[in-house]
């Protein structure tokens, strides 16, 4: 039975896309006008090539990115920028114009010169940020539209500016903690480099004209100095071809589950990635929800911006529990993913009708989390790192000066 992708509107007006599966296009068309809907487009999937669309989309929107990449603090400056002149009786046109002319990003400066001529030709804000997801996320585009809707756009862009500030934060704390140990393994791997493509060549001539027999351990080592000269370029080609293959995979559906799966796991860094997920997660819906956008549509945003497949998959499960008539917090809680703190501040949310607020407070929790967990990586890990680069130089240092002791000893038994 084929898929038919389609896109409706409702008999309030809203409009709604999807998917339904019919013998035909003409039955597709019957059962989604039976309840008074109109119906605006409908496709027949080509299911054979389903995975291929996602995949190239997901791509492109990387490229996009990368291109149009611009610091979050930029974004912050503008976004509390432009609530405070809207909040001033500013038009958006005239105060996006005079942002974009006092701009010192070059490309959020065209993005914002491109987003105030669209609003002059009659589109809302949000239809204008909307054409540029590399720079606007789908959160963004759909806190503009919930403030548009609402009447209260100066105050929803007040909070993203917060909510923005915040997932500052949270980035720059989880980079100071990654920063260290990464530098700390490339400095290995440069180190051994050399002492495998340089310095051990050069003693490797010495040992040869001594004629003396090597130790084992020297000998093994001068076997994969040889071994690494002389395949040196294959190395580095593999390198770059795996880290483009991993980066191909996580762009699958199935593939990005696995490997974001595997980050769940790796030890200490898998629970910072978690805290750090579930602080976006509780402050994303707490903002969501307080700007009056439905559940359904809060939690299928919320699926777009956690940036974790696994996560993912439990909030379209939860999001599929809700459309049965459970409670959000119940939802959650059958996914089994998320923590009983979040599900009990959510339930009692629930029960005295401050969940956005309460939602604000659990974010606020994981975010002391990953404060505590950076401060803890970085009193733990450095002098561990540390210590782990100085017995592997000195083991190496050793093994590479071994046969100099050997032939020290040679000589005075001679003697």
């Amino acid at each position: 039975m084929p898929t038919f992708a389609y896109l409706i509107k409702d008999p309030e007006g809203k409009r709604k896309e999807g998917e339904i599966r019919a013998d035909s296009i003409d039955k597709a068309t019957q059962k989604l006008s039976s309840d008074g809907q109109m119906v605006i487009s409908l496709k027949e999937q080509d299911t054979t090539w389903d995975f291929l669309g996602p995949f190239l989309d997901e791509i492109n929107l990387s490229i996009e990115r990368m291109k149009n990449r611009v610091p979050l603090s930029n974004l912050v400056f503008f976004t509390r920028q432009l609530s405070t002149m809207f909040s001033a009786g500013l038009t958006l046109e005239r105060a996006i114009h005079g942002l974009a002319a006092e701009e010192k990003h070059s490309k959020l400066k065209k993005v914002l010169t491109n987003v105030a001529e669209n609003i002059r030709k009659g589109l809302s804000l949000s239809e204008a940020l909307e054409r540029h997801p590399g720079v606007f996320s789908n959160l963004y585009v759909a806190l503009t539209k919930a403030g548009e809707l609402s009447g209260n756009l100066n105050e929803i862009l007040d909070d993203l500016a917060s909510y923005l500030e915040n997932l500052d934060d949270t980035r720059r704390k989880v980079r100071s903690a990654m920063t260290y140990p990464i530098f700390m393994v490339l400095f290995l791997g440069a180190m051994m480099s050399a002492m495998f493509l340089w310095i051990i060549p050069m003693f490797s001539g010495v040992y040869a004209q001594l004629g003396a027999n090597l130790p084992p351990a020297t000998q093994t080592l001068v076997g994969m100095s040889e071994w690494m000269s002389s395949h040196f370029g294959q190395i580095i080609f593999m390198i770059f071809f795996v880290t483009l293959s991993i980066w191909l995979v996580s762009k699958t559906k199935q593939g990005g589950f696995i490997v974001d799966s595997i980050k769940r796991r790796t030890p200490i860094f898998g629970n910072l990635l978690d805290q750090s997920i579930l602080n976006k997660f509780s402050k994303t819906l707490g903002i969501l929800l307080g700007a009056g956008v439905p559940v359904i549509e809060s939690m299928n945003l919320m699926k777009k911006i956690v940036g974790n497949r696994v996560y993912e998959r439990a909030i379209q499960d939860a999001t599929n529990f809700i459309r049965d008539g459970f409670n959000i917090s119940t939802a959650l809680r059958r996914t089994e993913i998320f923590p009983s703190i979040l599900l009990q501040l959510a339930s009692t949310g629930e029960e005295t009708g401050e969940l956005d607020s309460l939602l604000g407070r659990a974010s606020d929790y994981y975010f002391k989390q990953v404060d505590a967990l950076v401060e803890r990586m970085t009193t733990l890990i450095e002098p561990l790192l540390i210590l782990m680069v100085g017995v592997v130089i000195a083991v190496m240092v050793i093994v590479t000066y071994l046969p100099v002791f050997y032939l020290g000893a040679a000589l005075q038994s001679g003697l």
